[in-house]
């Protein structure tokens, strides 16, 4: 009923490669195999419209019963190995049934004893649609459950379109990495699960199954490049690099474009609470994007992107609307304008306050990584009693130097580039910077 499109499209392809896994490839007839499967256990072991937790890699298992949830009208939470406080998340979520998947494949049933009751479940449960809960990341506080109305989202993917060979490298449970899922499987292209998640790993995989598209974020892309293992491996399958989840340094895109001039390099943008939009880059090598689409209306206020959406979520089961009485949802994200093209400069709540003045850190990085020896730099605000804050940063550099040898470049490279109190008052050189398991830079 609600997948049937997809369903069907898996039977003309049935022969067709589906998914690499641990060095096998399946096709789209085991995926239907998994499926009927999984919808048969769903319909013998839970209750109707119930709310039901899955953690897990992808895998064709995986895979499966996701789109077994969708059809039997469940509400699915994703959770990834990567995701923390499962307990607590598992109560948010009023999760009644929670299926849990080891690293081979092989899955535990549990039946948590909680009766779903909270009147937005219950809404989708008069509407008998399925659903999808996702967790913010909680950079900002507490992370939210929001529950999304799976209809809505399964809308775009109707009308069949071309595809690449894909690498889920997103997780299980990161909006972006759903919505990568669900478009290769409704055009039925080829997904491959890499077992590890490194950029040696990676560029590997990439060589041994000549993939073509590869979702990442802009902290793994310069991991590459640190990494130079795409020295090792060829790469040059790749025809689409597509980028999101934090900002880019200009100085690590123009770095990548210029190695790889031949892929497209692709701005994505998407929010827990709206869905992924599209989106069109004004150059392989700018920043500058388009974000929108016929679901979404944007609006920039104060310098702020506003968005209003088809696909917006009912709510949050943990937390207040966070939606104006027009529809209206504050991104947080700050912007400036240039015609129709936006570019992003940071989070609101990512902004250094120097007596006053406004430091985004990506500005910084980007400029400090175009010195020489410097590899990585992870910028942020430390208190100072004179300006309230000052502008600080971890180095990673690739050949040994000194503290103030470095500082002495810094200073003097960035002196025509930055205004004076964006420069870096406090320069530590470290072995590594913080990084998540989703391989988005943590700054502190």
């Amino acid at each position: 009923m609600h997948i049937d499109f997809i369903i069907q499209r898996f039977k003309e392809s049935a022969k067709d490669e589906a998914i690499i896994w641990n060095d096998t490839v399946y096709d789209y007839q085991h995926l239907i195999d998994r499926y009927e499967f999984w919808l048969n256990f769903l319909q013998t072991k839970t209750k109707a419209s119930s709310v039901v937790a899955v953690r897990a890699d992808y895998n064709p298992d995986s895979i499966s019963l996701m789109l077994a949830l969708i059809e039997n009208g469940n509400i699915f939470v994703p959770f990834s190995f990567a995701n923390k406080d499962i307990d607590e998340k598992i109560e948010s979520a009023e999760v009644e049934y929670y299926i849990k998947f080891d690293t081979k494949g092989d899955f535990e049933f549990i039946e948590t004893g909680i009766d779903a009751t909270h009147e937005l479940i219950n809404e989708l449960k008069v509407r008998k649609n399925p659903g999808v809960i996702v967790f913010s990341s909680g950079s900002t506080g507490k992370p939210k459950a929001a529950l999304h109305d799976y209809t809505h989202l399964l809308n775009k993917f109707r009308t069949k379109r071309a595809t690449l060979r894909t690498i889920t490298f997103l997780l299980f449970d990161h909006w972006g990495g759903i919505n990568t899922l669900l478009y290769i499987l409704s055009n039925t292209g080829v997904i491959g699960v890499p077992s590890i998640r490194s950029a040696e790993e990676v560029c590997e995989f990439v060589e041994k199954y000549k993939i073509e598209l590869l979702p990442t974020t802009p902290t793994f892309l310069n991991l590459i490049l640190i990494s130079k293992a795409y020295l090792k491996f060829d790469i040059t399958s790749l025809k689409v690099v597509s980028y999101g989840t934090e900002m880019m340094p200009e100085s690590t895109l123009k770095a990548f474009n210029k190695l790889f001039p031949d892929i497209t390099l692709k701005q994505t943008y998407g929010l827990t609470e709206l869905g992924v939009m599209r989106t069109k880059s004004e150059s392989n090598d700018s920043l500058w994007v388009k974000v929108g689409g016929e679901d979404y209306k944007t609006k920039v206020v104060d310098n702020v992107l506003f968005i209003k959406a088809k696909t917006s979520i009912l709510g949050y089961l943990n937390a207040a609307s966070p939606f104006d009485s027009e529809g209206w949802y504050d991104t947080g994200d700050r912007v400036e304008q240039k015609g129709e093209y936006i570019r992003f400069l940071g989070r609101e709540n990512d902004i250094i306050n120097v007596g006053g003045q406004k430091v985004f850190p990506a500005e910084v990085e980007s400029v400090l990584m175009q010195i020489d020896n410097i590899n990585e730099a992870s910028v942020y605000g430390t208190t100072n009693p004179i300006m309230g804050n000052v502008v600080a940063v971890k180095i990673i550099i690739e050949k040994d130097e000194s503290l103030n040898k470095l500082k002495g470049k810094i200073r003097k490279f960035c002196k025509d580039k930055l205004e004076s109190y964006k420069i870096p008052v406090h320069v530590e050189i470290v072995e590594q910077t913080t990084v998540s398991e989703r391989f988005k830079k943590i700054r502190n």
